[in-house]
């Protein structure tokens, strides 16, 4: 019989919108700060996202921001 043990560290999940031309620092950021090169450092997903509305006050798009 074989024997397996896991031993996993907590896990979060973020998310963040940025602009378009925020994105590629924010990833790189994150990225340089959350890596140890050990296994489970993670992954970061980058999707659009097509539309932004804040409740509040209905700006919009990158105003919403």
């Amino acid at each position: 019989m074989r024997n397996t043990w896991s031993i996993s560290s907590p896990k979060i999940k973020m998310e963040i919108i940025v602009s378009d031309e925020m994105a590629a620092k924010v990833v790189e950021v994150i990225a340089n700060a959350a890596k140890t090169g050990r296994i489970g450092d993670g992954k970061i997903f980058v999707t659009p996202v097509d539309e932004v509305v804040r409740i509040r006050t209905g700006e919009r798009g990158d105003d919403a921001l």
